[in-house]
């Protein structure tokens, strides 16, 4: 077996299970791609009993009326068939089409954070829309064409055996040759393919990070830098796409010649069994018209290889979504915690990241009463957002535990743990919707009054109703028709919504101006009343009255205390303090 047809064994293996909850439509589909074939079959019979009639002086108006009612019977079965396997046909392929995304999707939403470092948004986007849609063709016109090609190829085999024995055996010799061929040339035509998926991908990337950019590409006037570089992926496209078309016409041009052979034996052949009374000639029509139908079905099989290889293709990168491994998962017995005090302790943690020999954190403990407010300060690179992305789990230590409570967060169901966890980060992120859509996000099932107590808590309301249509207000992409200390808030509000226990603040005030950063800094300090709070901070004012501050470098936590304490020593955080 060739490396090529295992791999495509094994991909229709991991393929079938999404055709089992349709088996009752594919059936009911193959039953009706038979139906197509029965009139195929006979109108050489028809044609043939005619021209013996004719050729006998035995043709009589009766023969002719009863062979064209059988035909019209015939093809309507044939027009009903085909509606069938183009109507529903098509929908089933899109129903599996809609099952694949949803599988896609959900292991999407499990992956690491490892794995969006490593794979642009714009591959992952064209493996889920455009190689998926090829998969709904595929998944309609596969069976459907393989099957049809198999019941015309058998039953015209045992119509041209009965015909001539002789004929038959040296057309089908030539078939093996022809199968031979056209699987050399499909090999380069999937290649092709292959690398033209990716390079869909690649394309949708780059189109991303520029129309994401636009600002800064405006603002340094890059435009026809960005021009230039669009064009250099779209004229290397082509350039695949190129070669595409000639692996697809040489197939064509593989398919032709065979059939032209086949056709030449025929003529050859066949006329020479006439000429010599082997075979007669209303035999020879019908045997030309067998022949045609079975060209015709080989023809159609070489047309489909294009739909085919598209299809395997966007199989295999469906597949490698499916394929990254799940990084972050609940352990066997993991629990479901209803309610936490949120005391947090980092035991002897060590971290790197993937593909890196440097370590993060190296042996980091210390630990959170309930309730507490800490902050942490220190250089970039000394690990304080690394601290603040394995409570939650984004990421996983590499030595030691992290308790909550108590308990090892790893005991602890994924969704439990984030349940009692709240973010507020620098970089909001806003979803494309509505103001009340995007505070809802927090807790999907809180009431319109209980959003708005959260706007309000999060010093938000007030500038909420200012705007054109209050809470139902669109905010644009990434929210982007909302100002820095808008979104922010509104991202408070999420998390006053969701009312978890402890609380997170990643730089949330950094980017902001002295007057939103006072404005929210305000919100965030109702927000952190009675819970447990990490607050990472580059402007040392927003931390002054913390319970305790953490100082830390490279070498880990160097001081520890409140901010006064910490002035006293004139160490790092003094230090800090004066540059700032």
């Amino acid at each position: 077996m060739s490396k090529s047809k295992g791999k495509n064994s094994e991909l229709f293996k991991r393929f079938y299970p999404y055709f089992h909850p349709y088996r009752k439509d594919l059936l009911i589909d193959l039953g009706c791609a038979a139906g197509t074939i029965v009139c195929e079959i006979a109108l050489p019979f028809i044609i043939r009993a005619l021209t013996s009639a004719g050729m006998e002086n035995s043709m009589t108006l009766e023969l002719v009326v009863r062979l064209g009612l059988l035909y019209a019977v015939l093809r309507m079965v044939e027009i009903c068939a085909a509606y069938y396997m183009n109507g529903q046909g098509h929908i089933m392929g899109a129903k599996m089409e809609r099952d694949m995304r949803t599988a896609a999707f959900s292991h999407l939403t499990k992956l690491s954070e490892n794995y969006y470092h490593n794979n642009k948004v714009g591959q992952i986007m064209s493996k889920i829309t455009t190689d998926l849609f090829e998969v709904t063709e595929f998944a309609h016109h596969c069976p459907e064409e393989f099957f049809i090609a198999a019941l015309k190829s058998v039953i015209a085999f045992i119509l041209l055996l009965r015909i001539n024995l002789w004929l038959t055996v040296i057309i089908f010799l030539l078939l093996p040759f022809m199968a031979t061929a056209v699987s050399y040339c499909t090999r380069f035509v999937r290649a092709a393919f292959r690398k033209q998926g990716e390079f869909i991908g690649e394309l949708n990337a780059k189109l991303e990070d520029t129309l994401l950019g636009e600002k800064v590409m405006k603002a340094f006037t890059n435009e026809e830098l960005e021009k230039e570089k669009f064009e250099q992926g779209n004229v290397e496209f082509l350039s695949i796409k190129r070669f595409t078309y000639r692996y697809l016409a040489a197939l064509q041009v593989v398919n032709r010649l065979f059939e032209a052979l086949m056709y030449l034996v025929v003529i050859l052949v066949g006329g020479t069994f006439v000429y010599l009374g082997y075979l007669k000639a209303a035999d020879l029509v019908a045997y030309v018209l067998f022949i045609s139908t079975l060209l015709g079905t080989i023809r159609r099989i070489a047309e489909f290889t294009e739909q085919f290889q598209k299809g395997m293709s966007g199989i295999e990168r469906f597949f490698q979504i499916l394929d990254a491994p799940i990084e972050i998962f609940d352990e066997e017995g993991a629990k479901t915690l209803d309610k936490i005090q949120g005391s947090i302790a980092f035991e002897q943690v060590s971290f790197s990241y993937e593909g890196s020999s440097q370590k993060v954190l190296e042996n980091l403990s210390f630990s959170v009463k309930a309730g507490e407010k800490i902050a942490l300060v220190g250089s970039s690179g000394a690990g304080k957002t690394t601290i603040c992305h394995l409570i939650p789990r984004f990421y996983d230590p590499t030595q030691g535990k992290i308790l909550i409570d108590g308990q090892d967060i790893l005991s602890i169901r994924l969704s439990s743990l984030r349940k009692h966890i709240g973010i507020v980060q620098q970089d909001v992120y806003l979803f494309a919707g509505t103001v009340y859509e995007n505070i809802l996000y927090g807790n999907p099932s809180a009431s319109r009054e209980e959003v708005e107590e959260a706007a309000k808590l999060a010093g938000a309301h007030t500038f909420i109703l200012g705007l054109s249509e209050g809470y139902d207000s669109y905010v644009g992409e990434r929210g982007v028709k909302l100002s820095g200390g808008q979104k922010q808030r509104i991202s408070i509000a999420r998390v006053f919504l969701k009312n978890p226990p402890i609380l997170i603040l990643d730089e949330a005030t950094s980017a902001l101006d002295n007057e939103s950063e006072y404005i929210v800094s305000q919100s965030l300090e109702r927000l952190a009343k009675g819970r447990t709070s990490i607050t990472i901070a580059h402007r040392l004012t927003t931390i002054q009255d913390a319970d305790r501050i953490l100082v830390l470098s490279e070498n880990g936590i160097e001081e520890e205390g409140t901010h006064d304490e910490l002035m006293r020593k004139q160490g790092m955080y003094y230090q800090f303090q004066h540059r700032a």
